[in-house]
């Protein structure tokens, strides 16, 4: 009988491999199938991380970094960036959602509409 001249190790099944494929195939199952809650508190958190930063940074005075630790637990995820030029707040939620609250003098921070 003749010996193979391929090492043993390249013949062998690479599970690891199909693995991380089917893990891959069912994280991208689960977030298709939840993706309608997951793009609504997207929504609904960036929208309330602008607002609130925009109130903590431009009514109350403090800085954006201060203001970043008045997120709820769970909104960490959700980023802040100020524009002081136009008294805004930006607030992203990656890949799913953003928010931005501008400062208008006398009704304070405001949301810009949501676009559909």
């Amino acid at each position: 009988m003749a010996k193979s001249s391929t090492p043993a190790s390249s013949r062998r099944p690479r599970y690891g491999l199909w693995l991380l494929a089917l893990i891959a195939l069912v994280a991208g199952g689960a977030a298709w199938a939840f993706r309608e809650p997951i793009n609504g508190y997207g929504a609904i958190g960036s929208a309330y991380a602008a607002r609130v930063g925009c109130s903590c940074r431009f009514v109350a005075g403090r800085s954006l970094e201060d203001c970043a630790k008045d997120k709820l637990p769970g909104m960490e995820a959700v980023t802040l960036v100020d524009d002081p030029q136009a008294k805004s707040v930006t607030a992203r939620f990656p890949l799913v959602a953003e928010a931005t609250a501008t400062y208008r003098e006398g009704y304070g921070c405001v949301l810009e509409k949501w676009e559909d």
